[in-house]
C-alpha cells in the first residue's frame, strides 16, 4: 500500500514538470506572425511613352524602405543620379530624348524581406532640336582675352530657359579664377574671366545640352565639350595719336610698329578688342560695308579685330604715312614686314587695345567681352552669379 502511494506521487510530479518551459509560458502551437509585405511603385509607369527627359523618377514603397534605384538605357549605360528633397530620383543631367530606359528598384520590408520592381519607359521625340557650336577650337592655344562662345541654332529668350542653359555649362580650370556667362544675343552666350586668363591656364568646358529643355517643344540632343590652353600674354596698344602699335609679351615690349589708322570720317574703333581670327590673304571689298566701288584689293597678313571688317594688315601703299598720318579706311595699316611679324606672333584671343579715336567699339561687334565692365558683364547672366572653376 505504501509503495503504490509513493509511485502515484512521483508520477504526478513528473507530469507537472513536463508541463513547464524555460520561459514559463505555453509552448508555441503554430507559425509566428510577420509584418506586412513591402510594395514598390515606380513612376513613370511601366510602358510609358513620350516621357520628358528632365522628369524625376518616383520610387514609392509602402511598409518598407527603398534600398536601391538603378537607371540604364537600352545599351546598358547607367545613369548617375540621386534622390532629391522632393523624394524623386533625378539624373545628374537630363535623360536622352527618343531613348528607352529601364528602372530597377529594391526595398526592404518591415518584415525584413527584400522586394524588387522594374519599369521601362521611353523619352519623347523633340518637335524642335537645339543644335550648338563652341569656340575656341578643341586643343587650341589662345590669348589671355579669349572668351568661350556657345552658339545656338534657335533663339532662347525666356530667363528661366537661359538660366537652365547656364547651369548646364561646366567650366573646369587648372587655376580656378572667377568668371561668368553672359548673353550676347538670343543665340549666343559667352564666358569670360573677371580679369584676363592667367598664362598657362588649362580650361575644359562641357555643355550638358542633351535632354535640356530650352523653350517650348525645344530640346537639346547632343552635348558639347572642348579644352584649350592659355598661351603667353600678348597685349598690343595701338595709338591713333602716336601712330604706333606697342607690342608686349608677358609685360615686356617686344616690338614697336609704325601704323596708319582710320582717316577722318573713317575712324578706327577705340576699345579693348581681341584677335578674332587670322588669314594670310583676304579680298577687301568696300561693298561688304555698303560702299561699293570705294576699294577692292587683296591684303596680306590679316588679323581680324571686329566682325564689321577692322583688321591689322599689310598696306604697302601707305608706308609713307605709317608712323605719321592716319589714311586708312578704318583698319590698322603696317608695312609688309611688320604685318607679317605681327601675324605670326599673334594668337587668337590676344588683346589689342586701340585708343585716340572718336569712334567707340560697339559691344557684340565680334567677341568683345572686354568692352563691358565686370558689373555689366555679370548683369547679362540669367543666373546672376559668377563661376569659379
Amino acid at each position: 500500500m505504501r509503495t503504490s502511494t509513493m509511485l502515484a506521487s512521483t508520477l504526478t510530479a513528473a507530469v507537472l514538470l513536463a508541463g513547464c518551459t524555460s520561459g514559463g509560458g505555453p509552448a508555441p502551437t503554430g507559425p509566428q506572425e510577420r509584418g506586412p509585405v513591402a510594395k514598390l511603385a515606380i513612376t513613370p509607369a511601366d510602358g510609358a511613352k513620350k516621357v520628358r527627359p528632365d522628369t524625376g523618377i518616383g520610387v514609392k514603397v509602402t511598409e518598407g524602405k527603398v534600398t536601391e534605384v538603378a537607371v540604364a538605357d537600352a545599351k546598358g549605360r547607367k545613369v548617375r543620379g540621386a534622390v532629391g528633397a522632393d523624394g524623386l530620383w533625378r539624373p545628374r543631367w537630363p535623360l536622352r530624348p527618343s531613348t528607352a530606359y529601364t528602372v530597377s528598384a529594391g526595398a526592404t520590408g518591415t518584415d525584413g524581406k527584400q522586394v524588387a520592381a522594374r519599369a521601362e519607359f521611353t523619352t519623347l521625340k523633340p518637335k524642335r532640336v537645339l543644335e550648338s557650336g563652341m569656340s575656341p577650337l578643341d586643343g587650341e592655344t589662345v590669348g589671355v582675352g579669349m572668351p568661350v562662345q556657345l552658339l545656338l541654332s534657335q533663339p532662347v529668350t525666356a530667363t528661366q530657359d537661359r538660366a537652365r542653359i547656364e547651369r548646364s555649362l561646366v567650366v573646369r580650370m587648372s587655376e580656378p579664377v572667377e568668371g561668368a556667362w553672359s548673353w550676347v544675343s538670343d543665340r549666343e552666350v559667352q564666358f569670360r574671366p573677371r580679369e584676363y586668363w592667367p598664362v598657362g591656364q588649362k580650361v575644359e568646358v562641357v555643355a550638358h545640352l542633351t535632354g535640356l529643355r530650352a523653350g517650348k517643344d525645344l530640346w537639346g540632343t547632343k552635348d558639347r565639350s572642348l579644352s584649350f590652353t592659355v598661351g603667353p600674354e600678348h597685349i598690343t596698344e595701338v595709338s591713333a595719336a602716336s601712330h604706333r602699335a606697342v607690342v608686349r609679351k608677358n609685360g615686356e615690349v617686344v616690338r614697336t610698329i609704325p601704323v596708319s589708322m582710320g582717316r577722318p570720317g573713317d575712324d578706327s574703333y577705340s576699345g579693348v578688342m581681341i584677335a578674332q581670327e587670322k588669314a594670310a590673304d583676304v579680298l577687301m571689298d568696300s561693298a561688304t560695308i555698303g560702299e561699293p566701288g570705294e576699294y577692292r584689293i587683296r591684303t596680306k597678313w590679316n588679323v581680324r579685330m571686329t566682325y564689321s571688317g577692322t583688321f591689322f594688315h599689310a598696306a604697302p601703299w601707305s608706308t609713307g604715312a605709317q608712323g605719321s598720318r592716319n589714311v586708312s579706311h578704318g583698319c590698322v595699316n603696317a608695312s609688309p614686314a611688320n604685318a607679317r611679324w605681327f601675324y605670326e606672333f599673334t594668337q587668337r584671343g590676344d588683346i589689342i587695345e586701340v585708343s585716340g579715336t572718336s569712334r567707340k567699339l560697339r559691344f557684340g561687334n565680334g567677341p568683345t567681352p572686354w568692352a563691358k565692365s565686370w558689373e555689366d558683364w555679370l548683369a547679362g547672366s540669367a543666373v546672376g552669379e559668377p563661376v569659379t572653376g
